[in-house]
């Protein structure tokens, strides 16, 4: 379809034709990345547990160093909670379990 654009050139109407401009469509294309995504292993503070045992269930579960355990339970501690692995959900689930078996509160987030 041509569109029409009126000029005012030495007192004269002058009529000049223009192309319609060209639409592109785009689609949204929905892709999985729940799969691919890194989850975080959380572990909270609470009164209960000794720094012993949670830095002994890091090292256990999550394959922590022993200053590495020792390090994430000491920000657990003053901080609240720490990130003690990232992972893939089905990869953390079953850590977060054996780390709540053991008394420990644990997500995965």
């Amino acid at each position: 379809m041509l569109l029409g654009k009126l000029n005012f050139i030495d007192s004269k109407f002058m009529w000049l034709q223009t192309e319609e401009p060209e639409i592109e469509i785009l689609e949204i294309e929905e892709t999985d990345t729940d799969s691919d995504e890194l989850n975080d292993l959380v572990v909270y503070n609470d009164d209960v547990n000794t720094f012993d045992h949670v830095i002994n269930t890091l090292i256990d579960i999550c394959e922590h160093t022993p200053e590495q355990a020792e390090q994430c339970t000491i920000i657990i501690h003053y901080k609240g909670k720490c990130a003690v692995k990232k992972g893939s959900f089905d990869e953390l689930v079953p850590k977060r379990n054996a780390i709540c078996d053991r008394g420990i509160s644990a997500e995965v987030e």
